[in-house]
């Protein structure tokens, strides 16, 4: 594919990632990556990224620091979770077949930081391991909203790991901007607007009922399009 071509924001890359996990073989998800992510910090910096360094998905290096990036689908459909089979089972095989792909889109895609800091898991590996995030990407962004303030979470260890990574991008407002994540965000950045009910990390981070799942579905669905048409406003700047 030619680097000129638009980002195509429909694209699954389930597709040309050929039954194996799209975060690692999608040829087509790496370079957009690499395309929507090379632009100017809050600094007025280039964050350019190469896939050059053999062995790493993205790379990065400048007088701002070296970066090795990786790619997460930030997103969980919880399709194929056996503890939830008794919600998932009760919801028609199209509604969650479309859940599924538009998670794989590029709305639902993000880069961290994939270099292990003293054999610690990495942000990619804490999100799915730790019990209060199961992998959500809302719960994740408010670990970072409250990261960048100074505050505690479930992450906070993790993050402050890559506490450079996050300086880059000056504050919580230069993050949300810079991965066009304001649709997830309060319009003052105050807070972040979780799919499903949240009062503290104490919530269950996953559905507990056929409806709490599908509202967090729908709201998570309207995310990964609402992002994806500020990518494909901001390839078109």
């Amino acid at each position: 594919m030619s680097s000129s071509a638009p980002i195509d924001v429909t694209f699954d890359f389930r597709t040309d990632a050929r039954g194996r996990d799209p975060d690692s073989h999608s040829p087509r998800l790496r370079e957009y990556h690499q395309r929507l992510w090379s632009k100017p910090l809050p600094t007025g910096e280039i964050f350019k990224l190469s896939r050059s360094k053999p062995g790493v998905y993205l790379h990065h290096r400048s007088e701002r620091g070296e970066y090795s990036l990786s790619s997460d689908s930030v997103i969980p459909t919880f399709v194929g979770h056996k503890r939830l089979d008794h919600l998932t089972t009760q919801i028609p095989e199209h509604e969650l077949e479309e859940f599924q792909r538009t998670s794989y889109t590029m709305g639902g895609m993000m880069i961290f930081p994939s270099n292990r800091v003293d054999r610690k898991p990495t942000i990619n590996g804490a999100r799915g391991i730790n019990a209060k995030i199961r992998d959500r990407f809302d719960l994740t962004l408010e670990c970072i909203r409250r990261h960048y303030d100074g505050g505690t979470s479930p992450l906070a260890c993790t993050l402050e790991r890559y506490r450079e990574f996050f300086a880059l991008f000056r504050d919580f407002p230069g993050y949300v901007e810079f991965f066009l994540l304001q649709d997830l965000a309060a319009s003052d950045f105050s807070g972040v607007k979780c799919f499903m009910p949240f009062t503290g990390f104490d919530d269950s981070p996953v559905p507990t009922s056929i409806g709490v799942f599908q509202s967090y579905r729908q709201r998570a669905e309207a995310f990964i399009r609402a992002r994806n048409h500020r990518i494909e406003a901001s390839m078109n700047r």
